[in-house]
């Protein structure tokens, strides 16, 4: 006799192998950590620790190139008979955990510097490492739903630290508590990995050295096609995260007074994006499983044009800043939502076993690009005034179109080669 409560259960939630609910349950802990220090640690290193701005952003780049030599080790790694993705895991968790340590003791520049270079290598070792276990422990067919459960654990986990941390900043002012409470997460997801998950590699598969095995990814003509898309996808993202609450204060208001929106409502309009995009995150991968990964990615980029093009609307527009806003945003939680878990999905498919690692290395070496291209263009297209910031977001639109035709282009390859 059927169970109706796992009836039930099982038509709102994946029927996925136990491991992935673990690496989800870990991701929720770091990602509420990460939630905690990502948009208070600026604030905190220039007003109380007397940085420069410049300092701060000069760091926090430093570690996002320290973040693609992790992403290239934790891949290679990963794939390595003699490491695996279980010891790559559990060394991106303790060296995340001393970035941590470092950030609580820095009171200078250069220890600044070094917590951030740990930090980016440690998250630069995870991405790969976390998603070729993934891959392992999944049938082709459940990949999507997948890898959706992991961004949505990292979608609840960043918008639950983003709330709490705000929340211990106005009651204690204690920023460096931040720094502690982020580095024990990161100890607890060590925990989580060491005692409940085991090596996926298969070492009886043959594998390529590591320069063989790079020089073989790199010759993927599909994989170069897609990680042409796959940038300008991150890049979307990044100017979400970095640019759009910045051209929201600054430029999105009525014919009175175009002073921008408030900091209270720019917290409203993220947090539903951040709820939205997590109560979307698993019906939305449901929804496009029937599809093909390529017509998945057309999706999201049309949504992505419908959002860039409201945001611009609500720039130029006198008339309901607010709603223009958050229309945009809702738009695109859809897009995001739509591409994270198919793209890795993607990348996947395009791997051979023995390469998974790597392939998937690349795919997180898209997202480094993405986040040190978008944030410096659009502050660029910010500093040059109302008409160019406003163009910029329609600008950001019309890159659909030839992101649409190289995903048309990528189809048709994917398609010759299953016949």
């Amino acid at each position: 006799m059927t169970n109706p409560f796992k009836a039930w259960l099982n038509r709102w939630l994946p029927d996925l192998d136990h491991r992935i609910w673990i690496l989800a349950g870990g991701r929720l802990l770091s990602q509420i950590g990460i939630g905690f220090t990502l948009f208070y640690a600026p604030i905190f290193f220039v007003d109380q620790v007397g940085l420069t701005a410049t300092q701060v952003g000069l760091g926090l780049g430093i570690g996002s190139l320290a973040g693609m030599l992790g992403r290239f080790l934790g891949g290679s790694m990963a794939d390595s008979p003699r490491w695996g993705r279980r010891p790559i895991l559990l060394g991106s968790a303790l060296v995340s955990a001393l970035a941590d340590l470092g950030l609580v003791l820095a009171n200078d520049f250069p220890i600044f510097v070094l917590g951030n270079v740990l930090m980016g290598f440690g998250i630069g070792l995870y991405w790969p490492s976390t998603e070729a276990v993934v891959a392992d422990i999944t049938p082709e067919a459940s990949h999507s739903e997948a890898f959706a459960l992991v961004r949505l654990a990292d979608s609840l986990g960043l918008g639950v630290g983003v709330i709490f941390g705000g929340w211990l900043i106005a009651a204690t002012g204690a920023y460096r508590a931040l720094f502690v409470i982020d580095g024990v997460t990161y100890l607890l997801f060590f925990a989580l990995v060491y005692f409940t998950i085991a090596e996926t590699l298969a070492v009886q598969v043959d594998r390529p050295s590591i320069w063989r095995g790079w020089g073989q990814a790199l010759s993927n003509a599909s994989l170069l096609i897609y990680v042409l898309v796959n940038v300008l996808f991150t890049t979307y993202l990044a100017q979400v995260q970095s640019t759009l609450p910045v051209y929201f204060h600054q430029f999105v208001g009525n014919d009175a007074a175009r002073q921008g929106l408030s900091e209270a409502t720019l917290s409203l309009l993220f947090t539903w994006h951040v709820v939205l995009a997590a109560g979307l995150q698993m019906p939305v991968a449901r929804r496009l499983t029937a599809l093909s990964q390529t017509r998945g990615l057309m999706i999201s980029a049309c949504l992505w044009g419908m959002g860039f093009t409201l945001v611009g609307l609500a720039g130029i527009s006198g008339t309901f800043p607010v709603a223009w806003a958050a229309a945009a945003l809702s738009i695109m939680a859809l897009a995001m939502v739509a591409y994270t878990p198919i793209a890795s999905a993607l990348v996947v498919m395009l791997a051979p076993k023995s390469q998974r690692g790597i392939y998937l290395s690349i795919n997180s070496m898209c997202w480094a690009v993405g986040y040190a291209v978008g944030p410096p263009l659009g502050g660029w297209a910010l500093d040059q005034g109302a008409a160019i910031a406003n163009g910029f977001w329609i600008t950001m639109a019309l890159t659909v179109v030839p992101a649409l035709g190289i995903l048309h282009f990528l189809e048709q390859r994917l398609d010759q080669r299953l016949e």
